[in-house]
């Protein structure tokens, strides 16, 4: 199997999964999000599509007793899962996954569809709702705006990003009925535009991880960026533009 992230990138990923501002953050805004379309659910079995290093589904698994399957292509990023003790991880295609159909009750996908070449995304939609029971839910998060584009997404094999309308329709072609579809890591963007339009093409630098251990103070006032559109996301409120995409879907019955 072929990865589609680079490989050196999973272990600047382990080293700062736990800790790092934009991944606490991010964790937050997942669940205010998701977590509402969870009540009175149960989940039987659930499947994280793209896992990475497993440490989302090592929280799920281990603070919430999900029973959930990590899967990613790329055994870089699964041996981190193994070292730390995450159960049933597998090795997997999310364009051809190795499941039945109907096997989850809940599919979670979380920063996979940008790492596809164009067109690949189609495979994978369609996978992740072949996945699923019927009525069952649909999180993934994606890459937004291809004016977005940087040094760190070529360093991580970026091939795509996308807009809220294309997501949303990607999804809706597969069987999957939008339930919320926001943008994400918004109060940045007016920061994030200048340093990947005017700084980093200014400085020429090659690419490199943006994933990088920031002084403390610094790391709390970003996270608190995050929180604050955590708490307006979690109020019902969408963003209108923003670096990456949230989607919960539910398949059709």
């Amino acid at each position: 199997m072929t990865d589609f992230m680079n490989p050196a990138e999973f272990a600047n990923v382990a080293r700062s999964e736990r800790d790092f501002w934009w991944y606490r953050g991010m964790r937050t805004i997942l669940f205010r999000v998701l977590d509402p379309y969870l009540a009175g659910r149960k989940i039987g079995r659930a499947l994280e599509a793209g896992c990475g290093t497993g440490y989302l589904s090592y929280l799920l698994q281990k603070e919430r007793h999900w029973p959930i399957v990590p899967m990613d292509v790329s055994w870089h990023g699964l041996r981190y899962a193994l070292e730390m003790g995450i159960e049933r991880p597998v090795q997997g295609d999310i364009t051809s996954l190795p499941f039945p159909e109907g096997a989850f009750d809940l599919v979670i996908s979380m920063d996979v569809l940008t790492h596809l070449p164009h067109g690949e995304e189609q495979r994978a939609a369609r996978e992740l709702s072949r996945v699923m029971a019927p009525g069952g839910l649909l999180a993934v998060r994606t890459s937004a705006l291809e004016i977005l584009r940087s040094r760190h997404s070529e360093f991580v094999f970026e091939r795509q990003r996308t807009t809220r309308r294309r997501l949303m329709g990607l999804m809706t072609g597969v069987g999957v009925r939008t339930l919320r579809c926001t943008y994400a890591n918004s109060l940045l963007l007016p920061i994030a535009l200048a340093k990947f339009r005017l700084w980093e093409p200014l400085l020429r630098l090659p690419p490199a991880s943006g994933v990088e251990p920031a002084a403390p103070w610094l790391d709390r006032l970003l996270y608190q960026s995050l929180a604050l559109e955590a708490s307006w996301l979690g109020a019902g409120h969408n963003l209108l533009a923003g670096q990456s995409l949230l989607f919960i879907g539910e398949k059709i019955l």
